[in-house]
């Protein structure tokens, strides 16, 4: 099928995002939205626009037979999931292209695989991808087994779900007492979220970064590296703070972990954007998952390398192939994104709302990636991010500075925000160095309380 119309099954910045990139390429624009979303800046853009169904996403967003009627119904030739919602449901991508239409993102059997902590692992040592000293598959039911597993493996480790994400799933086990409950309430947890009781094992790394690479590949033997980002200020597994390059890591640790991780996309056959995250401690890497979708934090990216993410995703997924290759990747100066949420900066209770006063900084590289307006309404029904503020400069330093700055203009009134939490962060002589852990960010806000 030939690429003529998408249908944008997202909302907020990132369904605005995905009209910007497919209004560049000359396509057509499909906006679904639910009844709460009807005053969305890209449902006031789009070439159409339908309405899929009542606020609760599970009756708009999440509704698979009600997009694909919307897709039909519009005549769209493909689906752009974004992130978060429908973005790396298999089941979703395969009645996509069942349907006939192109899903753009990778095949339902590469969500799968990636989807499986225990497949994702196996495909990635396959590769070279270094990975955390663990089980080899999920964990069997012989107690004796699994103590002898962990003593191997060296205390405390992690019992994670195999098809976990999000932060659920996973529990931390100090010593061998812990371990059998440990397993049991994992697996419960691991059926009840996930639908799929299947745990594994690994070591636990105390204090780690949290640095992701993202890659770019077409699904036809061509993949590249660009770069990574380091992730590590969390609150709660949830990223607040991105930055492009990570601090301390070298060019020969970028061009390694690079490597490995576009050959993987190689051997999989990956199509589209993804991420490998990786927890990184003492000078070393251990993947724990792939991403297959655009990050919310892959504007960090794009400011550093000059490249159109989402643009070249959309183009990959239709049958092109890549029109880079890893020789026209630059790297060049540094970037900060911040995620800008409607919610309580002490509580962090979500605070929706009408918008009463906006307004947007600006200057040179600094860039606001956001669907709200001045009146515009924040509705309670979903995530509270409302913007992604990101800046570029020559250098670290002067790219912090040009954060704060853009952060003093940044004034959003109505409704409570986490700007000072971000003003706060760049502040902070930690931040200001780089290299914290990803747990500092929880440890400062508790020594605040």
């Amino acid at each position: 099928m030939k690429l003529e119309k998408v249908l944008i099954a997202n909302r907020g910045e990132i369904a605005l995002r995905i009209l910007r990139a497919c209004r560049q390429l000359g396509l057509k624009t499909v906006a679904i939205h639910s009844t709460a979303d009807k005053d969305l800046m890209h449902v006031k853009l789009a070439d159409e626009s339908i309405c899929i169904g009542p606020a609760a996403a599970k009756d708009s967003y999440l509704n698979i037979p009600a997009i694909i009627a919307a897709a039909e119904a519009t005549g769209a030739s493909a689906i752009h999931p974004g992130y978060g919602f429908l973005s790396e449901n298999a089941d979703f991508a395969e009645m996509v292209e069942k349907s006939g239409f192109i899903f753009i993102g990778p095949t339902a059997d590469t969500i799968r695989l990636m989807g499986d902590k225990v497949s994702a692992k196996k495909a990635m040592q396959r590769n070279g991808v270094p990975c955390v000293p663990g089980s080899a598959g999920a964990l069997g039911d012989d107690i004796v087994e699994n103590k002898r597993l962990a003593s191997e493996i060296g205390y405390p480790i992690i019992i994670k779900a195999s098809g976990g994400g999000g932060g659920r799933g996973m529990r931390v086990v100090r010593n061998e007492n812990e371990l059998e409950n440990s397993i049991a309430l994992t697996r419960r947890e691991a059926d009840m979220f996930f639908n799929n009781p299947a745990v594994y094992m690994e070591k636990f790394l105390e204090n780690p970064r949290h640095i992701e690479f993202q890659v770019l590949s077409d699904g036809q033997g061509h993949a590249v590296y660009l770069g990574e980002r380091d992730c590590s200020m969390q609150r709660r597994n949830q990223k607040v703070l991105e930055e492009a390059p990570a601090p301390f890591i070298t060019a020969e640790q970028r061009k390694t972990i690079g490597e490995s991780c576009a050959q993987a996309c190689i051997d999989i056959g990956y199509r589209g954007a993804g991420t490998f995250e990786f927890l990184y401690e003492d000078g070393e890497f251990y993947f724990i998952e792939m991403n297959t979708r655009v990050q919310v934090e892959h504007p960090v990216t794009e400011m550093i390398t000059g490249i159109d993410i989402v643009r070249e995703m959309i183009n990959v997924c239709a049958g092109m192939p890549l029109s880079i290759k890893q020789s026209n990747v630059k790297i060049k100066g540094h970037a900060f994104e911040c995620r800008i949420n409607a919610e309580n900066p002490k509580t962090f209770l979500p605070s929706p709302g009408e918008i009463t006063w906006l307004h947007i900084p600006g200057g040179p590289g600094v860039r606001w990636d956001s669907h709200i307006y001045q009146n515009y309404r924040v509705p309670p029904y979903y995530d509270s991010l409302v913007g992604k503020l990101i800046v570029h400069d020559d250098d670290r330093e002067s790219a912090r500075l040009r954060a704060l700055e853009a952060l003093n203009e940044l004034i959003l009134d109505g409704i409570q925000s986490n700007i000072p939490l971000h003003k706060d962060l760049l502040t902070d002589p930690v931040e200001i160095k780089g290299g914290a852990s990803i747990h500092y960010l929880e440890q400062k806000l508790e020594a605040q309380n």
